[in-house]
């Protein structure tokens, strides 16, 4: 259930960029182009995870040229948890976004994370597996996998979203605040923060989103590394909801 109406006066977006050379421009040019758009005062803080290749110089040039563009670097070692939890060091919004850098995220879908936020959710989480998402060149291992973890997630915590691992997400400051120390070094901190979230009381909506496979460089997920890291986290998780008795509650 939404709260009383609440507007932002400017949203922050999280980009972790690892040797993105051939798509991180594109993709801040679309985000700002939307955002702009839309009248929604907005900062995009793009955070280089140790890049090898041009990215650095890349950001470097997109943060001379446009004022809602800030770039940080992420100091070794790299993840993508860390680089979030950079890019959330340097945010001065009152709410986040965290996307991708390679464009596989809709940036239509944030402003309807926004306009969500401002009915007065804590969090808008979107899911890509809904009747109206929009999904394509979803690789069939990763989905499968994708499917079976979110079904175990759901069925543990008694959730009706179907799409918790999804990075792709938007919270108001207070709830980050309200989640920390972050934990995840790595992907498993895209179910480390919205569980908390969960578990520590903070309203949250679901909406359809779509989603587009890379068209350029290479995923920086890896599966076998993931699975011993997400089930830590989805543990650590289901323990504060069963055992904390309520201490780190939403006041």
């Amino acid at each position: 259930m939404a709260c009383k109406e609440i507007r932002f006066m400017k949203l922050s977006v999280i980009i972790p960029a690892h040797n993105e050379e051939g798509c991180i421009e594109e993709t801040v040019l679309k985000i700002s182009e939307v955002l702009e758009g839309e009248g929604i005062e907005n900062e995009i803080v793009i955070v280089d995870d140790n890049s090898s290749d041009s990215t650095p110089n890349i950001l470097y040039e997109l943060s001379k040229e446009m004022a809602n563009v800030r770039s940080v670097r992420n100091d070794p070692p790299n993840g993508f948890g860390l680089a979030v939890n950079k890019g959330l060091e340097h945010i001065t919004g009152d709410a986040v976004v965290i996307t991708m850098a390679d464009a596989s995220d809709d940036p239509e879908d944030m402003v309807r994370y926004y306009r969500k936020l401002e009915e007065g959710y804590d969090c808008v989480f979107g899911s890509r597996f809904l009747k109206e998402s929009k999904v394509r060149n979803y690789p069939l291992l990763k989905l499968l996998l994708n499917r079976l973890a979110n079904l175990f997630i759901k069925g543990l915590f008694g959730l009706s979203n179907n799409d918790i691992t999804n990075a792709f997400k938007c919270y108001r400051r207070t709830v980050i605040d309200g989640i920390k120390p972050i934990l995840s070094y790595h992907f498993n901190l895209t179910v480390e923060v919205p569980l908390k979230a969960i578990v520590r009381g903070y309203t949250y909506t679901t909406i359809p989103i779509n989603w587009y496979g890379r068209e350029t460089g290479l995923s920086k997920f890896r599966i076998k590394e993931m699975g011993s890291r997400y089930m830590f986290i989805i543990l650590y998780v289901f323990l504060e909801k069963w055992l904390s008795r309520g201490d780190y509650r939403k006041k």
